[in-house]
């Protein structure tokens, strides 16, 4: 079997998969009868649509319950063929949209597709609002804006920003995250909503942070602080000079901090899967600057200053990280 025809095969196998998840029962009953006669007329049918099921399983694995220990999962990614592997990646793609969609409904997707502005994941958006506020959304970021003639509010619904701040002194500035509404009181800051904090990093001037239920806080210029649902974090300095060069280059600046904590930030910057084992490569501190235009040349970056690590890339959409343990007798 050749190269072409094995990808054709492997395309076919992951279109009959696509069926197989469909929210619709008819249509998921139709495509079992179908999938079941696809596989029937030829043997090659049959092996690639087991290793297409196979694969999807294992890509499952590493989205369970249990995605904070990838072991199992590398276990049996690493029992299939090197060749095998090659012959069915022209599916896996199709196989990871089919885990995006039945993720749907439990994710903040709905959100970001309906929010009014959006950055796709890898790219960078810069919007001019009605009052002449510039605003910079990184990668995989999505912001509602809902201005009146008393206030003028950013709802942060996921990602990063960068706001410069026009001046109206009958309309203030908000950026409500979903633990804090942020006033400014000046020009440039950034604003990144993680799953339960908000993060507040202060360019110029500062922002006046505004909880429920808590005292407040001024944030000022070269400092940062976590904002959590138990209120505001301690400040603490930064280079904002060096976060500003960052956020124009579009580079990821780390100084002293574990490598899953740089990983996350790469995952943020690219499509698909980037798994790792945290407990295993907290101990490796990183100081870099890496470009977040593109993670492959940015992990290739951590291989060649951390000899230790792997990068296992199965797929542009499914890579793997790890630090296995080597064998010093083995040559």
């Amino acid at each position: 079997m050749n190269r072409v025809q094995a990808d054709s095969i492997a395309e076919q196998a992951a279109h009959w998969i696509v069926q197989l998840s469909a929210d619709d029962e008819h249509t998921r009953a139709s495509a079992h009868a179908g999938f079941a006669a696809w596989k029937a007329q030829d043997p090659l049918h049959a092996r690639a649509a087991a290793g297409m099921e196979s694969l999807l399983g294992q890509v499952h694995a590493l989205r369970g319950p249990s995605a904070g220990d990838t072991r199992p999962a590398r276990a049996a990614l690493a029992a299939v063929a090197p060749k095998r592997r090659r012959h069915l990646a022209a599916g896996v793609a199709a196989a990871m949209l089919v885990l995006a969609v039945a993720g749907l409904a439990a994710s903040d997707r709905p959100a970001y597709l309906l929010a009014d502005l959006r950055s796709p994941t890898g790219q960078w958006r810069t919007h001019t609002l009605a009052d002449g506020s510039q605003l910079t959304l990184s990668s995989g970021t999505a912001v509602n804006v809902r201005f009146s003639k008393g206030e003028r509010h950013l709802q942060l619904v996921q990602g990063e920003i960068l706001v410069e701040v026009a001046k109206d002194a009958h309309r203030p500035f908000f950026v409500d995250s979903r633990q804090a509404a942020l006033r400014a009181l000046g020009t440039r800051f950034t604003v990144r909503q993680q799953d339960d904090a908000t993060i507040l990093s202060m360019l110029e001037s500062k922002v006046a942070v505004q909880l429920p239920q808590h005292a407040g806080t001024v944030v000022a210029a070269g400092q940062r602080t976590r904002i959590t649902a138990a209120g505001a974090g301690p400040l603490e300095p930064f280079d904002a000079a060096s976060l500003q060069d960052a956020w124009r280059a579009h580079q990821l600046v780390v100084d002293d901090r574990p490598l899953p904590e740089v990983l996350d930030e790469l995952a943020r910057h690219r499509p698909g899967q980037l798994r790792y084992d945290r407990a295993q490569l907290d101990h490796i501190r990183v100081a870099a600057v890496l470009p977040l235009d593109d993670t492959d040349q940015a992990l290739q970056l951590l291989l060649d200053n951390f000899p230790q690590l792997r990068v296992r890339m199965l797929t542009r959409y499914l890579v793997m990280v790890d630090a296995p343990v080597r064998n010093p007798q083995k040559k």
